[in-house]
C-alpha cells in the first residue's frame, strides 16, 4: 500500500472512529468475559465449598450451571461482537474504501 494512501486513510474521520468503536467493543467484551472467567476461578480457589450447594435433584451442583453459563456468555459476547462488526463496522470499512476509492 502507498504512502499517500495510507496518510489518506489515517486521515479520514470514519476511519478513527471505525478503529475507537471496535478497539472500545472489544476491550468492554473481553473485560466482561474475564471479568466472569476469572470470578469463576476464584470462587473454585477460595470457596470451593460453594460448589457443593445442589440445586437440582440429588447430583447436580451449582457448578454445572456456572460453568455452562460461562461457555454461553462467551458465545453471547461473540455474537454481539460479529453483529457489531457486521453492521456498523462493515459500513464504515465501506465509506471508507469508497473515500480512499475516489
Amino acid at each position: 500500500m502507498e504512502s499517500t494512501m495510507v496518510e489518506k486513510i489515517n486521515a479520514l474521520p470514519q476511519y478513527r472512529r471505525l478503529v475507537r468503536e471496535r478497539s472500545r467493543l472489544a476491550w468492554l467484551l473481553s473485560a466482561v468475559m474475564l471479568v466472569a472467567y476469572f470470578g469463576f476461578i476464584l470462587l473454585i480457589a477460595f470457596n470451593p465449598d460453594f460448589f457443593k450447594i445442589v440445586v437440582l435433584g440429588e447430583y447436580m451442583t451449582i457448578g454445572f450451571p456456572l460453568g455452562v453459563g460461562i461457555i454461553l456468555l462467551a458465545f453471547v459476547l461473540t455474537g454481539i461482537y460479529v453483529r457489531k462488526a457486521n453492521s456498523d463496522f462493515d459500513e464504515l470499512t465501506q465509506q471508507i474504501r469508497d473515500e480512499v476509492q475516489q
